[in-house]
């Protein structure tokens, strides 16, 4: 039952915004409501809409106004304009085209669109265009296109925003509305004209014909253009003393759209561009604006070589601007001509590397990714030097990509590979633990692959080892190192380096902290294990027992034992049995063979074929061919491409973890615009366990800039067939994009 009288709208709002606890708030809105429903079933023509808009502030309030539906049509089929205004609001806010009862409101669309009446005509036009869905725009369509030709320049306005929404919903309408486009482009109405440049747009990008069709009126459109930058000021249309800056940069955009990949366009307005680069006040944000949108279009059609000189210099110019907004903007956009106009955006790298020390994470991030960019073999040592120094006092959530970045700079563009191993070793001294996971397999291939580099780096490695061993990835390089080249290191034979005077046993105590330390990673403890293996053949003292002492020691820490720790005393203890020592061939086989537990990609030693020989019956004696044969190289695979965007997947089986899979799926970028807010997650069946890494990043500069990314590692101990689902959401290009599929064809289907 009803008790106490119906509020006002504004008694309403005041009773609301005086509750002092969200239940007494809930308990003046429950009463209220039920005097509206109470309204609703006496149906008193003269309080619908003052009930009604009663209702829609509570709806907007974020409370139930379902009820409320049937009575925006009630309203809106009422002659009275007071009740059409409320009703018509109502559709708008609790109608949309998951109720069918907003096919209901059709017909009285329609007729208030026919009855001449402007400001009628706008509230059915405005309804249309919020929530009009594919069968009222099919229905409403002809209705519309005849309003065009309305005297009101409001009418006008409105139905041609209307005919922007009946497009994107339905593009097979373009062709009702392609022909009046035409005459309205004579409009001197800002407004109207606003309005059909926006609708040219979207007839534009959704059909080919339109696009050829416009075309022809691209000297019209540079006439408008030059109109408004040559006018002088007004009151009506100027912002910040800048003639209407909106319609200039919707002709802009539109310019763009026509000029892209035609050379004739182009040229026509490649004066135009010009001019309104040099002409445009940039004191104040409308300029800037205007000049932004002015740069973009010279950037996307075929426009002469010295306008893009320009248009990379105005970007320059927003480089010093004190707005941080308008410094992003300018770096997003020299990032994308960096491939393009190499040469002109390189002048400005001084403010770009100055970037580099915002406060702000976003702009730091887009100069870093634009300084990457920047490194040629002519400014690889200075850019360095600047990167090095970022790296050390930069965020931490910037610290994977800098020295990501770094490390494939260096190796791309290294002046000397000494110079190159001199950049890798700052890095994992100061951002060791912020590297990706393939940096350490990468690095060790570079050192194995150089023969030069042996000597040398290991020295280098050796002296960083000794001063820190907390940086995992720089101790698993340097463990690896010292175990392939350890005799180096004690011959001392190396010219580019200080004299350093290094024993076997300070190599062999330097491996012993590794092992005992409690900062020590498993796989950091696997690679000692392995080095110390490998040290027992390749040093010349007689340290053997002294190496098989060290062996346990990765059973201090507790009873559970790391299982690649395992693997390796396993071997150990077969090199223990191996007495008396074998004479230096067979302990070369040994060693060879011993190799085959480190699952290091850098390992460039090849096991030699077994052979029945007197010589090979010391291997057969310490019964070693059970040892698992490294497994054949799994070829890359490419599993997604779509507009410029691209996933490939990498491989690796380790072979002291054969059910072990580690996939790296790296996500790439060669279009015009950049991938935001990438995901990319995976699901495979119930017998197989699945672990996802964190990517590196959630964006993909556009034209090959820096690429994500993330390590997939499947567990699989009952040797099931391997199958993998991806569902990949980002934003590119304007667009949302949801991908779901299924990877087929994978070159490791089953585990051996």
């Amino acid at each position: 039952m009803v008790v106490g009288p119906s509020l006002t709208l504004q008694d309403l709002i005041e009773e609301i915004r005086g509750a002092k606890t969200q239940a007494q708030e809930r308990e003046v809105i429950q009463k209220e409501c039920a005097h509206i429903r109470a309204s609703f079933r006496d149906g008193d023509p003269l309080q619908r809409h003052r009930q009604l808009a009663k209702l829609l502030y509570v709806h907007m309030l974020g409370y139930p106004a379902h009820f409320g539906q049937m009575e925006c049509l009630k309203l809106i089929a009422s002659p009275r304009f007071t009740d059409k205004r409320v009703g018509y609001l109502g559709a708008m806010l609790l109608l949309d085209e998951r109720h069918d009862a907003h096919l209901l409101i059709t017909n009285s669309i329609k007729n208030d669109l026919s009855q001449g009446i402007q400001p009628v005509q706008g509230l059915a036009l405005c309804t249309l265009c919020t929530m009009g869905s594919v069968e009222m725009c099919r229905d409403l369509a002809t209705e519309v296109e005849k309003l065009f030709l309305q005297p009101s320049p409001y009418v006008r306005k409105k139905a041609i925003l209307t005919a922007v929404h009946m497009i994107r919903k339905v593009p097979e309408l373009s062709n009702i509305f392609l022909p009046p486009c035409a005459k309205l482009l004579h409009e001197r109405h800002h407004g109207v004209l606003l309005g059909t440049i926006t609708l040219i747009m979207e007839l534009c990008e959704r059909s080919p014909e339109a696009l050829r069709h416009f075309r022809k009126v691209v000297p019209q459109l540079v006439q408008i253009l030059r109109t408004l930058v040559t006018t002088g000021y007004s009151t009506e249309h100027s912002i910040s003393g800048v003639s209407d800056p909106f319609l200039q940069v919707q002709i802009l955009r539109l310019l763009r759209i026509l000029g892209r990949n035609h050379e004739e366009s182009s040229e026509t307005m490649n004066d135009l561009l010009a001019q309104v680069a040099t002409n445009t006040d940039t004191s104040r944000n409308a300029g800037n604006a205007v000049l932004f949108e002015t740069v973009l279009t010279i950037m996307d059609i075929r426009s002469a070589a010295g306008l893009r000189v320009l248009a990379v210099n105005i970007l320059g110019r927003f480089l010093l601007n004190s707005d941080k907004n308008i410094r992003y903007v300018a770096l997003t956009s020299l990032l994308r001509l960096v491939q393009s106009d190499h040469s002109a955006v390189q002048r400005h790298r001084p403010v770009v590397v100055e970037c580099l020390q915002e406060t702000d994470a976003s702009l730091s991030r887009r100069a870093l990714e634009l300084s990457l960019a920047l490194v040629n073999s002519s400014n690889v040592r200075a850019m360095m030097q600047e990167l090095q120094a970022f790296l050390e006092s930069c965020p931490p959530d910037l610290r994977a990509d800098c020295a990501s970045g770094i490390l494939l700079a260096a190796e791309r563009f290294a002046p000397t590979k000494r110079w190159h191993i001199d950049t890798i070793l700052h890095v994992l001294t100061k951002a060791g633990t912020h590297v990706r996971d393939d940096a350490v397999a990468n690095l060790t291939q570079l050192i194995g692959g150089a023969q030069e580099l042996h000597a040398y780096s290991v020295r280098r490695l050796y002296s960083a080892l000794a001063e820190d061993i907390s940086q995992q990835p720089l101790v698993q390089v340097a463990a690896w190192c010292i175990g392939e080249y350890g005799d180096l290191l004690v011959e001392g034979n190396c010219e580019d380096t200080e004299p350093l005077q290094v024993e076997e046993e300070d190599i062999l105590a330097l491996l012993e902290t590794v092992l005992q330390s409690h900062m020590s990673l498993p796989a950091t403890r696997g690679y000692a294990l392995t080095a110390l293996m490998k040290l027992s053949t390749r040093l010349q003292g007689d340290n053997k027992a002294a190496i098989l002492e060290k062996m346990p020691l990765v059973e201090r820490g507790g009873a559970q034992v790391e299982e690649e720790a395992k693997e390796r005393q396993t071997a150990a203890q077969l090199l223990e049995e191996a007495a008396p020592a074998p004479p230096e061939p067979q302990a070369s086989k040994l060693l060879d063979l011993l190799d085959l537990l480190d699952g290091t990609p850098g390992n460039t030693q090849h096991p030699p074929l077994l052979d029945p020989s007197p010589e090979g019956a010391l291997v057969n004696l310490l019964d070693l061919p059970c040892v698992p044969l490294p497994p054949a190289p799994i070829p890359n695979l490419k599993v997604f491409e779509r507009e410029g965007v691209q996933l490939n997947m990498s491989f690796i089986r380790p072979p002291e973890t054969p059910s072990l899979l580690l996939i790296t799926v790296t996500t790439t970028n060669s279009s015009g615009g950049d991938v935001t807010h990438f995901i990319c997650q995976a699901a495979v069946p119930k017998s197989l366990q699945l672990q996802l890494q964190a990517p590196s990043g959630n964006t993909v500069p556009a034209q090959g800039g820096l690429p994500i990314t993330q390590l997939f590692k499947i567990l699989n101990p009952n040797k099931a067939p391997l199958r993998l689902k991806l569902r990949l959401t980002y934003n590119h290009l304007g667009h949302s994009v949801q991908e779901i599929f299924e990877v087929n064809n994978l070159p490791v289907e089953t585990w051996q």
